[in-house]
């Protein structure tokens, strides 16, 4: 499931971000690469104890803890510390690649723990308008998805696609990108999940509550109840 999340950054938070990137200790983006990643990698970002990459992090933890979008579409069991990137100049693209399946996580009291990438997020930090290419190709059974967010808006998808982010060939493209251990891993249950509490938000605005919704309520938590983990 390829999902848009919209305002997840707000205009404060967006402007902090760019007051902070402006001086940042951007480093190779290879060095967190995979093996086959660090073939296709071309970008640059920033160390993840860098005080830009922990302010930035903290406002991007708290957009997400505000969206009831994000939990019904990941179902959040563990989120992978957010990462910021820069793609521009001689650093201006990221070729076709999968992410690694498990990722190694520090823990803020000192320990670490890994981390499954069943759901990939990104999150743009300026304006399209500011930079030409830079679009984010995933790739899934339905087809090819070029993405181009305004700032402050996500895109969620599968962690399992080949995706790519093409050349920038004017500008500087900004963005935060992080995974998520779901705690139901198979997409296509999650897809269904997700549906439904849609359709029953949808029901209760129509319709208030009812014998059907909260029936239907219960189907969605029996479901959730079989196929998560946590």
């Amino acid at each position: 499931m390829l999902l848009i999340l919209p305002d997840i950054l707000t205009n404060e938070d967006l402007t902090l971000a760019r007051s902070l990137l402006a001086s940042a200790p951007w480093e190779d983006g290879r060095s967190s690469a995979g093996s086959q990643a660090r073939t296709v990698k071309n970008n640059l970002q920033l160390p993840h104890d860098c005080d830009a990459a922990q302010q930035i992090t903290a406002r991007v933890l708290n957009g997400l803890n505000r969206s009831p979008l994000f939990f019904s579409a990941a179902l959040p069991l563990r989120v992978f510390t957010p990462r910021i990137n820069r793609y521009g100049d001689d650093n201006n693209h990221y070729g076709n690649h999968v992410d690694n399946a498990i990722r190694l996580k520090a823990t803020p009291e000192g320990h670490t723990e890994y981390v499954r990438t069943d759901v990939s997020c990104t999150i743009f930090l300026n304006e399209p308008d500011e930079y030409d290419g830079g679009e984010l190709t995933v790739r899934d059974t339905y087809g090819s998805h070029s993405v181009k967010l305004r700032a402050g808006q996500a895109v969620l998808y599968p962690g399992t696609s080949l995706h790519e982010v093409t050349p920038v060939t004017r500008g500087e493209r900004l963005a935060c990108f992080f995974w998520v251990q779901s705690m139901v891993r198979s997409d296509e249950q999650r897809r269904l999940l997700f549906d439904l509490d849609m359709n029953l938000l949808k029901l209760r605005e129509r319709h208030g509550e009812c014998a059907e919704t909260t029936a239907l309520t219960g189907v969605y938590h029996n479901l959730l109840r079989q196929w998560a983990s946590t």
